[in-house]
Order: C-alpha cells, then structure tokens, then sequence
C-alpha cells in the first residue's frame, strides 16, 4: 500500500479511494453525502467531530459503517447520568493471584462512538476529553497509550431536554467539526424505509486500514499551503472576534466569544484534505470556505442579543464569508 513513489501518486490514490468508501456508506447510509464527507476529512486530518442532530437520524448506524468500511476496531459507549470515568477507561481489579491488574474500557478502539455525550456528568465527559486530547489515559497512575488511529465520534442531541449536561465551550474546541444532520428529503426517506424494512443485507468491503490512514495523515500534513490561503483562514477566524483589532461589524453585534487558534489549525488542515479528495495538489481559498461551518459552528458563540433576535450560528458565519 505504501509503495507511493511520490506524494502526487499518494494523493491520486487517496482520491480513489475516498471515492470507494463514500460509495460503500452509500450502500447503508442513502443521501448524507455532505456529512460523510466531513467525516472522512475529520479522520484523515486525526480530529474528532460532534454530530448533531435529533433522535432516528442515523447517527449511530453511519459512525460504525465508517469503522466497519475502514476496517478499524469500534466501540460504542452510551453516556448516561450514571456512567463512571472507570466505565470509559477501564478498572483495576483483584485478580486470582491477588494481583492488581488493569482492565481495558471501551475506550480503548480505533473508533470511538460517544452516544449522547451531553447525557453524562461533566467527571465522565472529562475522562473522555483527556483521552481525545491525550490519546492515552492514566489509571492508578500508570500510563496506557490508545490504539493509533484513535478517533472519537460524538452525537449529542440538539433537543434540550431534561437532565442533559451541554459541553463547556473549551471541550467543545476539542473536537475539529461539528457535523449537523437534517432530515432527509422525500426521495430519501422513500429509499430509506425501503433499504431498512426488507431483508437485504448490505455487504460491506473494507477499503482502508489503520497503517493506511496513519500513512495519510502524513500526507495531508506535507501538502503545501499558498500564503495568501493561510492568511485567508486567519483573518476569517480574526473576523469572528469581538473586541479585537479585526473583527467583522457582525461579531461586535452578535458574538459573545470568537474561535481561537485552534480554528485557524483546522481550518488548513481540513482545506488541505478537501483540496486531496477533489483532485488538487493544494487548497485554495474555496477549500477553506468549504471547512468554515463545520469547524467554526461550535466555536462561535452568539450573544443575548443573537439568540433574542433568533440568529444562528450559521447564519453569522455565513455573512462573514
């Protein structure tokens, strides 16, 4: 697999098979398209992404079609009010020979499926953001590295219920995307209920292994940057910070908080990948645009006066563009 002579055949081949794997979720997941691709540009850049959306929309059935089509190991932890830091990263027990021993949670797999991360206390979400920051954990203060790749998969309903515990904005930054989920169309819906109603299994073939995306991340890493692309992504994130020497009109207005640096990051890093999936050797300024909602919709912050007058996050990026 890595017998690439040069960069330019690597990223011919990633191409290729981006286009393989977004036709094998096409076999489960119908419609999305736009969501698996930000999936895929998450886990080729080494991010984690928070999907959104409400109940029955598939989350979890496209989290683990990406493990299952990229041949990784997945586990899928469901965060509830009374979960434990210990039930995430694992235990110590006594064993036969009276001995401590270390037993692995859940966490420790190639992807991770959080499931309702704003359902658990913020002790348990914290266990879990180390992990994502860290990628390794410490138990009886011993450390245990995860498994590279590591990713973690968030959902969170956007519903406000009862007893739900919404991530503090600095845990939120952890993650690279959000990624919203609508409903699907009628035509969707139509084919939906016919995959999921009959008894036809989709077969599922493995594309890309763990070794294959390490060696893509790389990749994506080497891709050379214009400065005036750079610049671009900078000033975009500048723009969203009120109070500061280059803030757009509309965050002095609307914005309570604006993205740091970790915005600016994601951004390059995601426009170089789009530019890779789409047959380009380098990203341009629409690469970054095409990065801007999904890695700046949780970092914006609206103010009082945003949410009064019903104004979105996306939205208020949307006139910043």
């Amino acid at each position: 697999m890595h017998s690439f002579s040069t960069d330019i055949e690597a990223a011919d081949a990633l191409k290729e098979q981006v286009n393989v794997i977004s036709k094998a979720i096409g076999k489960v997941i119908v419609g999305q398209d736009d969501v698996v691709e930000k999936l895929i540009i998450s886990i080729l850049c080494n991010g984690h992404s928070l999907l959104v959306g409400v109940p029955g929309l598939a989350k979890t059935l496209l989290v683990k079609t990406v493990a299952d089509v990229l041949d990784l190991s997945f586990k899928r932890i469901q965060f509830t009010p009374d979960l434990m830091p210990s039930d995430i990263i694992g235990a110590e027990i006594l064993n036969e020979s009276r001995q401590f021993q270390f037993i692995k949670g859940p966490v420790f797999a190639n992807i991770i499926l959080a499931d309702e991360i704003n359902r658990t206390p913020p002790k348990t979400q914290a266990a879990l953001l180390e992990a994502m920051q860290e990628r390794s954990v410490t138990a009886a203060g011993v450390l245990y590295k995860l498994p590279a790749p590591f990713f973690v998969l968030a959902t969170q309903n956007p519903i406000e219920q009862e007893g739900t515990y919404p991530l503090p904005e600095a845990q939120l930054d952890r993650f690279m995307f959000q990624i919203t989920l609508d409903y699907p169309g009628f035509e969707e819906e139509v084919m939906i209920v016919k995959n999921t109603t009959g008894s036809r299994v989709p077969d599922l073939t493995k594309v890309m292994t763990g070794d294959d995306i390490l060696y893509f991340h790389d990749l994506v890493r080497r891709v050379p940057v214009p400065d005036n692309v750079l610049e671009y992504a900078v000033g975009l994130v500048q723009k969203t910070r009120p109070g500061s020497k280059n803030a757009a009109p509309v965050a002095g207005q609307y914005i309570a908080y604006g993205a740091g640096p970790r915005a600016s990051q994601y951004l390059i890093l995601g426009a170089k990948c789009h530019a890779l999936i789409n047959g380009k050797y380098s990203p341009d300024i629409e690469d970054v645009r095409a990065m801007a909602l999904p890695v700046l919709r949780h970092r914006v912050l609206r103010n009082y006066k945003a949410e009064a007058e019903g104004i979105t996050q996306e939205s208020l990026i949307k006139q910043l563009l």
